[in-house]
């Protein structure tokens, strides 16, 4: 691969501004996927500091223009596109720790959820798929091509593999997660090329559709592999409709073939434009060397420490509750009909977040939304409390879907408002890396507690194992009864495992106590003086 040559400073915007990726899972953009979330009007600013240089002037992406032919196809690529890299994110993000609950520790959950970091990190390679490629093959399909082989091969290895891995994934839980990280990892490079190639690929007047393409792909990808995937692999779901269960090797096999049918057609049938670099793009040490910069600034540096410690409030809600409902009864199969009613009412209430987020306050909808989520956080909590003993009644299914649907509202708010304030700032001439900057940590702060409270759930958590003597009443506390090893030794001695703490309850009180904390001690406060700080603040190179 050739590294991108020099050119003049005065070309200085980078193809990163699309990565924003929030894939949310009950437990996918979100996200956050949060560890999950994704959301449809974002785009639209972004695309609006990419036409004009000047940040005072706003420019409405969604135009009333017809759409050509050549978009049109463009935007069928980029949904296809989007849709691979959302297919092993809802497999690692969402169905198979619903999946290994049934064999795993939270703790060894805790390791497996690892496995999401790389779109948490990808700004650390990204201006590295940015700017070196081969001419001949094209500047993104260099990249994208590959990835999708990889990311094809890798399933194909994991169908092959997955009676070893699944059949005692405790033993397994190291391998598998270096598996699902390497499957993430290359989706997550495959996003940087595909989000580069969106700016290309469509005309300007039309650039703000590319987060509509992302929103469908994803989403479609996402959901095909959690929520579609998670009904038709229960058992319970495919003896109430009569169809076979689908496997998840065959389920992988299926989604390989895709995966190189794909890249098959777009190596041969898709041709890839030529880009004017030396106008468009910078290189790899420029723009390392930006994002050093950048994260120097006072006020980058007061927002970076709001967004690392913002989403700690409601972790334990996103981490464990589904879990816990499942484990108290829930079938995966109604999760999966929960979350995929909750979909659609999450693209219309980002429309109209974007539409509350936009004018000279769009943190105002991001710290209200605050005292909602926490809410739910503690609603949450209760309902898995006092959830019922199955089978559960139409009313409970109703109102655990109100539950969601409300909270995914909230949820959604905070992402459309907390990116238009992104945008808001971020300077124009380099807002690729700048918005690439803001959005990694966005993410990241939404990542790195899950592994802490999935590991806290077991830590608090007191349980021990009764055995019956069969000769009299006499009952023996054999051993604890936490861990999975515990839990072995209790089944093999016949007895019972006996809950005196979950350590759930205390996980989500830490958080909660500290979001609300956090929220009123810090979040407030810095997020209205940050919000009231003239952008030009927030530039290198102040005007």
């Amino acid at each position: 691969m050739s590294p991108l040559p020099p050119f003049p400073k005065k070309a200085v915007s980078s193809s990163l501004d699309s990565i924003r990726i929030l894939p949310r899972a009950p437990a996918g953009t979100s996200s956050e996927t949060e560890e999950v979330e994704l959301s449809l009007l974002s785009g639209e600013e972004r695309a609006s500091a990419r036409l004009d240089g000047d940040v005072q002037t706003h420019v409405h992406a969604m135009t009333t223009t017809v759409m050509s032919s050549k978009d049109k196809k463009a935007m069928t690529l980029l949904i296809i596109l989007y849709l691979i890299q959302g297919i092993p994110l809802g497999l690692a993000l969402g169905s198979v720790p619903f999946i290994l609950r049934e064999h795993l520790s939270y703790s060894q959950l805790g390791v497996f959820a690892l496995s999401n970091y790389p779109y948490s990190l990808k700004l650390l390679w990204s201006p590295i798929v940015d700017s070196t490629f081969f001419p001949s093959i094209g500047r993104r399909k260099s990249w994208i091509i590959p990835m999708q082989l990889v990311i094809g091969s890798l399933m194909l290895y994991i169908a092959a593999n997955v009676g070893r891995l699944m059949e005692n994934p405790a033993d397994n839980v190291h391998e598998l997660t270096f598996v699902f990280t390497a499957l993430v990892f290359f989706s997550a490079t495959q996003d940087i090329a595909v989000d580069g190639w969106a700016l290309t690929l469509l005309s300007q007047e039309n650039l703000s559709y590319a987060s509509t393409c992302q929103t469908i792909g994803l989403n479609t990808g996402f959901f095909a592999s959690f929520t579609v995937f998670l009904a038709l692999n229960s058992e319970a779901f495919a003896e109430r409709w009569g169809i076979p269960r689908l496997m998840l090797s065959t389920y992988l096999r299926f989604c390989s073939l895709l995966c190189f049918g794909v890249t098959f057609w777009l190596t041969f049938f898709e041709k890839e434009g030529k880009e004017s670099l030396d106008e468009s793009e910078i290189t790899v040490t420029s723009v390392y060397k930006t994002i050093w910069n950048i994260c120097k600034l006072r006020h980058v540096q007061a927002l970076v420490v709001m967004h690392f410690f913002a989403k700690i409030g409601f972790q334990a809600n996103e981490a464990v509750t589904s879990l816990k409902m499942i484990e108290k009864g829930l079938g995966r199969e109604d999760l999966a009909i929960v979350v995929l009613i909750d979909f659609p009412f999450q693209i219309l209430g980002g429309w109209y977040a974007a539409k509350w987020s936009r004018g000279d306050k769009p943190l105002r909808p991001w710290i209200w939304a605050f005292w909602p989520r926490l809410a739910f956080a503690f609603l949450s909590t209760l309902i898995v409390y006092r959830f019922p003993t199955p089978p559960l009644s139409y009313g409970f299914f109703i109102y655990l879907v109100i539950h969601t649907v409300l909270q995914g509202l909230a949820s959604t708010i905070q992402f459309v408002g907390i990116s238009a304030f992104h945008t808001r700032i971020s300077d124009p001439i380099i807002g690729g890396t700048y918005m690439t900057l803001l959005n990694t940590f966005t993410n990241l702060g939404g990542t790195w507690p899950k592994y802490f409270v999935l590991k806290g759930v077991d830590f608090f958590s007191e349980a021990y194992c009764e055995v019956k003597d069969a000769n009299s009443e006499l009952l023996v506390k054999a051993s604890e009864c936490v861990s999975e090893r515990g839990k072995d030794v209790c089944s093999d001695i016949s007895g019972e495992c006996i809950t005196e703490r979950d350590g759930y309850y205390y996980v989500s009180a830490i958080c909660m106590t500290f979001g609300v904390l956090f929220l009123v001690l810090y979040i407030i406060p810095t997020a209205r003086r940050l919000q009231a700080l003239p952008v030009y603040k927030w530039r290198l190179s102040p005007e």
